[in-house]
């Protein structure tokens, strides 16, 4: 869809970004969101403070842009003759744009006639459920939720209002997700863990007869495993964002507002608090606590303990600013050596 500038403008008021001013300019008609470097002649953008702020600016095509309130900015883009709106939060204005021009799909409500429904009784009415997909015994399904085509939904499951399940995941019995969920395509929630017990004979398999928990408001990237336990329960707290290609071992707690990148492990046992946010292929020990608010850089292996509000990097995990001056060291490491041995044969 299309819309002009100065009703954008109006929806924006309304939104969590905090408008603070604006310049209509020619008021242009918009249909899509772009990058600064990569916008035509009518799509939007957005900068934030600490960009090349006029050299971008210059150089773009957008017909208007979404700023911070910072005058050096808001006088450039005046004396360019662009359409702006300043905000205390551009991100978040460009975010409830692209919602706006690209707006969800209505629900089509009603059960495709190729799906394979062990019984209804616990299935709202008011779900869409495509083309090919299984649902088992004592699934219990609320309103406004979309299956897809080719999910697998196994016995004793609960889902939630206003979920999405995307084609082709796949939820094992006893999981329960709460409300406003996303699981991506080929996520597998409620997988076996991985317990096994050595013995004489060999490995013994431990059976997983624990359960999974997803609160309200997660979100689970495509080809990502949430393993349930052999006893007790998985668990992922409220607004937690999981990306793709991410592992959560057998017993897993994590809190709320949390963020995982791509490639992230978490063992077996791990307790990670609130506001954590794990950056790409970080790794999580067994039985690890990480603590509130706690940052690990992308390749982080976290094997103890780590402290609330600590930001971590390195493998072993260290303090951001000590691991910046050790690996600073590395490099220098070829001509150190050498003059220790200088030193232990005597040459110096």
């Amino acid at each position: 869809m299309s819309i002009q500038f100065r009703k954008l403008i109006s929806s924006l008021k309304k939104g969590e970004a905090n408008l603070k001013k604006f310049h209509l300019a020619n008021d242009p008609e918009i249909i899509n969101g772009a990058s600064l470097e990569k916008a035509n002649s009518n799509e939007i953008s957005f900068l934030e403070d600490g960009n090349k702020l006029n050299l971008i600016l210059k150089d773009t095509n957008a017909c208007a842009v979404l700023v911070h309130d910072n005058p050096e900015l808001l006088n450039t883009l005046d004396k360019i003759g662009i359409a702006y709106a300043s905000f205390q939060f551009p991100r978040i204005a460009f975010a409830e744009t692209l919602e706006i021009l690209h707006p969800k799909q209505e629900i089509n409500y009603g059960i495709h006639s190729t799906a394979t429904i062990y019984d209804r009784r616990n299935i709202n009415e008011l779900v869409q459920i495509g083309a090919n997909t299984f649902i088992g015994r004592d699934v219990v399904i609320s309103e406004n939720s979309v299956i897809h085509p080719g999910v697998v939904i196994h016995e004793n499951v609960k889902i939630g209002m206003n979920c999405e399940l995307h084609s082709n995941c796949v939820i094992h019995s006893k999981v329960e997700i709460g409300d406003n969920c996303i699981i991506n395509s080929n996520a597998v929630i409620g997988g076996e863990g991985f317990g096994f017990v050595p013995t004489q004979k060999g490995w013994r398999k431990m059976p997983q007869t624990g359960i999974v928990v997803l609160e309200n408001d997660v979100e689970i990237g495509s080809n990502t495993s949430v393993d349930r336990p052999a006893v007790g329960e998985t668990r992922i707290g409220k607004g937690t964002k999981i990306d793709n290609l991410v592992q959560i071992g057998h017993g897993v707690k994590i809190g709320s507002n949390c963020a995982m990148a791509s490639q992230v492990g978490i063992a077996g046992g791990a307790i990670i608090g609130n506001g954590v946010i794990l950056a790409g292929q970080v790794g999580v020990g067994n039985r690890v606590n990480v603590g509130d608010n706690v940052i690990a850089s992308s390749k982080c292996g976290i094997h103890t303990d780590i402290e609330p509000g600590e930001v971590v990097s390195g493998f072993p995990a260290l303090p951001n600013r000590l691991w910046l001056r050790c690996s600073a060291s590395f490099k220098k490491l070829p001509e150190m050596f050498k003059k220790l041995k200088e030193i232990e044969s005597g040459k110096t």
